[in-house]
């Protein structure tokens, strides 16, 4: 990993992080809001339409897929999702945001339109996995980007709605394939086609806004590039009608450079050691806790509440509704009360919720609709946890590695959670036996403690602070 091209190694001195904090929030940070957390829709959308559309491929006249093929073509946007994340993250710290985030948005909206088209299963997986890659690379340009672009007393809250409109997503999901594929509307085989379509529609809309949302700042002035970072902000001081400040801001003084994997383990290792063990706690917990529920949850309902497959998607509607409500209520507290408390009891409640859900369900106390409203309420706090462990890892190291930590850390919650707990989740189901399955979710429920406690234990007080106070760039230089 050399050093980008055209960084000068001169001492540059700026207040850009302390003109873009004092901000008050504006039209601006609402663009850039929705034109860059629209990454989280679009995965919930395509996440859910996989698993919505599963018997429409397996009936393809063209397609013909087995279970066996429907399985390996979710793995494989999986894992086009971890080396996307892993590849355009280290593009990102290195080119810079917005052509990262313009160019992975391209790769998604070209590979999802491209899977309607799919003749066969060979390019149908080959297109699910550069879909994958397309969303793995925005996780990692697209929160970056918003970190170091919303005000710091913002950015809690902000970074958890964005985070949870996964679930505005999934419900488009669930209810765009009830529409093409249950309603008699259009044919079956042209219908699963019409649903990637939703996410290349969307995409190319958003392609359209994001072209006015500028480079990041931050990222200039660590290059070197203080004069074009501080147009920006000028600009986005007009856009929002701030007033210059009155007084002189808190300034910067930087040596700008790039790094080396040596520097990475260094910082991630070395450097900030507990940070590092607290983002893999919370990653691998909620990412197992969360994908060993939400990808068998259609398959509790079919097998031991005997709601058809084409009714599932219903189920979803106030499941994905809870997911949403719980970081778009509590979001503000993790600016006020702070990240350390509100972790702490969002991940500790999600476990103490799913103890009580599994007593429920291994005693034969729920029903359909009863099992869905338990699973609501337990990820009202869950969507807000596993939101908040992503909030954690992309504010708490320096900005030279911003877009390549948050990779990392996608990357490995990712791999443990879309693996080990959909396979072990659906072996337990597979029994047939209720028992079997309540000790499953009491596993789960035990892992959210963990966090909980990992959290009051390692939790960083990033609330309402400047990025560059909570991790000090690399570069920084002493007066």
């Amino acid at each position: 990993m050399d050093s980008p091209a055209g960084i000068t190694h001169d001492i540059v001195e700026t207040d850009v992080p302390a003109r873009l904090d004092r901000l008050h929030w504006g039209r601006f940070h609402t663009l850039v809001a929705t034109a860059l957390g629209i990454t989280w829709v679009l995965d919930g959308l395509e996440v859910t339409i996989t698993g919505s559309i599963a018997g429409a491929l397996k009936s393809s006249p063209v397609l013909r897929l087995s279970d066996m093929q429907v399985g390996l073509a979710g793995s494989l946007y999986l894992v086009g999702a971890v080396v996307g994340a892993l590849f355009f993250g280290w593009l990102t710290d290195r080119l810079g945001r917005k052509k990262l985030f313009t160019v992975t948005l391209g790769l998604y909206l070209t590979a999802t339109a491209a899977t309607a088209f799919s003749p066969d299963f060979i390019t149908f997986a080959i297109f699910r996995l550069l879909t994958g890659a397309g969303i793995g690379g925005e996780y990692a340009a697209i929160n970056s980007a918003i970190q170091e672009l919303i005000p710091a007393r913002y950015r809690g809250h902000t970074d958890l709605v964005i985070n949870g409109s996964f679930w505005l997503g999934a419900a488009a999901g669930a209810l765009g394939s009830v529409v093409l594929l249950d309603s008699g509307w259009v044919a079956p085989e042209l219908g699963w086609r019409l649903t990637f379509g939703l996410g290349a529609a969307l995409g190319l809309g958003i392609l359209v806004l994001r072209r006015w949302i500028p480079e990041s700042p931050r990222w200039l002035m660590l290059h070197g590039r203080v004069g074009e970072a501080e147009a920006v902000v000028a600009e986005i001081e007009r856009r929002v009608g701030a007033a210059p400040p009155a007084t002189p801001l808190q300034r910067l003084r930087l040596r700008p450079r790039g790094i080396t994997l040596t520097d990475v383990a260094t910082t991630l290792l070395r450097t900030y050691p507990r940070r590092t063990l607290l983002g893999l706690v919370l990653m691998a917990t909620q990412a197992f806790f969360y994908n060993a529920i939400f990808f068998t949850y259609a398959l509790v309902l079919g097998r031991f509440y005997g709601v058809a497959d084409a009714e599932v998607g219903l189920y979803l509607l106030p499941f994905a509704a809870g997911n949403f409500l719980g970081p778009l209520l509590l979001g503000r507290l993790f600016d006020s009360l702070g990240r350390r408390p509100m972790i702490a009891l969002t991940y500790a409640a999600s476990g103490l919720l799913l103890f009580v859900t599994a007593w429920l369900f291994v005693h034969g106390h729920l029903d359909a609709r009863s099992q869905t409203v338990a699973w609501s309420v337990v990820f009202f706090f869950a969507s807000a946890a596993a939101s908040s462990a992503y909030l954690t890892v992309s504010e708490s190291f320096p900005l030279e590695l911003r877009a390549l930590a948050i990779a990392l850390f996608y990357a490995f919650g990712t791999a443990l959670g879309g693996v080990a707990g959909p396979w072990l989740f659906g072996t337990l189901i597979g029994t047939g036996e209720r028992a079997a399955i309540g000790w499953g979710y009491v596993f789960g429920a035990s892992l959210m403690l963990v966090g909980a406690a990992a959290a009051l234990w390692l939790g960083v007080a990033a609330e309402r602070r400047s990025l560059e106070d909570v991790a000090a760039p690399l570069g920084s230089v002493g007066d």
